[in-house]
């Protein structure tokens, strides 16, 4: 009851590919690409501040 199947993947992929067409969805993955990384870069640059100078 937990986890998904390949039938559950199918469908969730026919939903996303009609709310955003095949066109746009490169974008919207590249888009959401350069979230992630923005996002880890925050957190690398707040692991830096936080080391204690020696």
């Amino acid at each position: 009851m937990g986890s998904f199947s390949l039938f559950h993947w199918a469908i969730v992929l026919l939903v996303v590919l009609l709310l955003f067409g095949a066109g746009k969805l490169p974008s919207v993955m590249g888009d959401f690409a350069k979230g992630i990384k923005s996002f880890k870069s925050g957190l690398k640059d707040d692991e830096e501040e936080r080391k204690p100078i020696a």
